[in-house]
């Protein structure tokens, strides 16, 4: 079983992949091509999604059952004691400490004095 996830790719591209897989929503395609088929498409997914994101899923004999790889994308697989994790990127804050304002807020000040 392979599945591939397009986000934000051309449309030939779709068209393309539409003869090997069938694209059961947009941009997300499944099917049971051949290891060497499978490799092929990758690549031209790789050589063709221009600006946007893929994925690849899928299924092998190891003890998750499946592997993946990622294209152009935030979130990267990862070994970790022979099981393959996705590390996301760190999220950065907004405020860092020193931008947060000391003392009691203006509607908090309104509530407290206004009274």
């Amino acid at each position: 079983m392979t599945v591939i996830i397009l986000t934000t790719c051309p449309v030939g591209l779709r068209g393309l992949l539409t003869r090997w897989l069938l694209e059961i929503s947009p941009g997300v395609f499944i099917g049971g091509p051949s290891a060497r088929v499978r490799e092929v498409l990758w690549g031209e997914v790789q050589a063709y999604a221009g600006n946007g994101r893929a994925l690849l899923a899928y299924s092998t004999n190891n003890e998750q059952g499946f592997t993946f790889e990622t294209f152009d994308h935030k979130w990267e697989p990862v070994d970790h004691e022979g099981m393959t994790l996705i590390q996301r990127p760190k999220a950065k804050s907004a405020e860092s400490p020193a931008q947060v304002k000391k003392g009691w807020s203006k509607a908090s000040k309104r509530r407290r004095f206004g009274r």
